[in-house]
């Protein structure tokens, strides 16, 4: 008798160890998207007013690439400029935020009131030199993202994404020169979590 209830007790203190188990989290694998060419408009260099106008170039985390504007976008590209679907800029849920911190340390998305929508004031993911993910030199006019600046976004469908500029210019060049370089042409990575929590 005694043999028998020790039996339970082992059994019942396993089942309740294992009920107590963190659930397990799948960490997507890290996803480069590389020369996704995005044109800013043109401006006259004496006025500086817009001479042509390019459209964005709309991305879905989910698809893991370009999309049409008519589809489920999450954020879209023109030159510097990233817009997030929502707010002003879109009919969508889409939310995204910087986070200053390495690519590989940003394990979590911030809570959602963390994240913002494209206003009119101020984008979700800020423009401008050292506003956002970039730095502009105007003697040389290079465009160079910030080390330690990652995009955090929630996706048009609920999801999460992390993403990180590497290189403003065609095939990335190490050391890239504006003169001869061909810009608006991104290279980045992201990771894109679908099993609907927020962690990386």
């Amino acid at each position: 008798m005694k043999y028998t209830f020790s039996i339970f007790a082992i059994l019942a203190m396993f089942l309740s160890s294992c009920k107590k188990e963190d659930p397990v989290i799948a960490h997507p694998d890290t996803q480069k998207v590389s020369n996704l060419y995005a044109p800013a408009d043109v401006r006259d260099q004496n006025t500086g007013q817009i001479v042509q106008e390019n459209p964005f170039v709309y991305f879905s985390f989910k698809e893991g690439g370009a999309v049409d504007s008519t589809a489920s976008w999450d954020i879209a590209f023109k030159g510097t400029v990233i817009i997030t679907n929502s707010g002003v800029s879109g009919t969508g849920n889409a939310k995204s935020a910087i986070v200053n911190s390495t690519f590989a340390d940003v394990t979590e998305a911030p809570a959602d009131d963390q994240l913002r929508v494209d206003a009119a004031t101020e984008y979700a993911i800020p423009w401008g030199s050292g506003n956002g993910w970039y730095n502009y030199n105007p003697t040389n006019h290079l465009i160079s993202p910030i080390a330690g600046k990652v995009i955090v976004v929630k996706t048009n469908d609920g999801k999460y994404a992390k993403m990180e500029i590497l290189s403003y210019y065609k095939d990335a060049p190490a050391q890239p020169n504006p003169a001869v370089d061909q810009g608006s042409t991104l290279t980045f990575n992201y990771v894109y979590q679908d099993n609907g929590t927020n962690k990386f």
